[in-house]
């Protein structure tokens, strides 16, 4: 029982930091969370070195930096190619409205549709009667003209012209 409530400190500080540093990592920019999931982080190494010294400190450092590594491959793919890429919560502001555009719609590809805005390469298509922000392969691509789906990237719908 002793062992549990010395190392205590230890496990909570590893514990809601690695929670913390994975917050962070879908929260835009760099705050108050995610430095304190990195203090939290550095309190546990300390409180290993300083209970149990230099190797297992080490040892314990080591441990935590490939945890959140391990946890921001986790993050990415799951932003990339798991279900948060897939959910309908990222919107765009159209520069030419103003108004917002969902960054993804049930498109697939070869579906086609006539380009709203002009595309430099991003701009904004309509798809029946849905707004959809999409992109080109690089080329530019005037308001008005038809173009087809040629391929989906998680929320980025990328089009060439018919």
């Amino acid at each position: 029982m002793e062992f549990f409530v010395n190392n205590l400190p230890t496990a909570l500080c590893l514990l809601v930091g690695l929670v913390l540093v994975v917050i962070e990592m879908f929260l835009p920019g760099f705050g108050f969370v995610g430095l304190s999931g990195v203090l939290l982080l550095a309190g546990a190494v300390a409180f290993t070195w300083i209970n149990y010294g230099a190797m297992v400190g080490s040892l314990m450092l080591i441990a935590v930096l490939i945890l959140v590594v391990i946890c921001l491959i986790i993050s990415l793919r799951s932003a990339s190619k798991g279900k948060l890429s897939k959910a309908n919560v990222f919107m765009k502001e159209d520069s030419t409205t103003g108004e917002q555009v969902k960054a993804e719609a049930e498109v697939a590809v070869g579906d086609t549709g006539v380009t709203e805005t002009m595309l430099r390469p991003a701009g904004i298509m309509l798809f029946g009667d849905k707004r959809i922000s999409v992109v080109s392969e690089g080329q530019f691509i005037d308001k008005g003209k038809n173009v087809r789906v040629s391929h989906v990237e998680g929320t980025r719908i990328v089009v060439e012209e018919c």
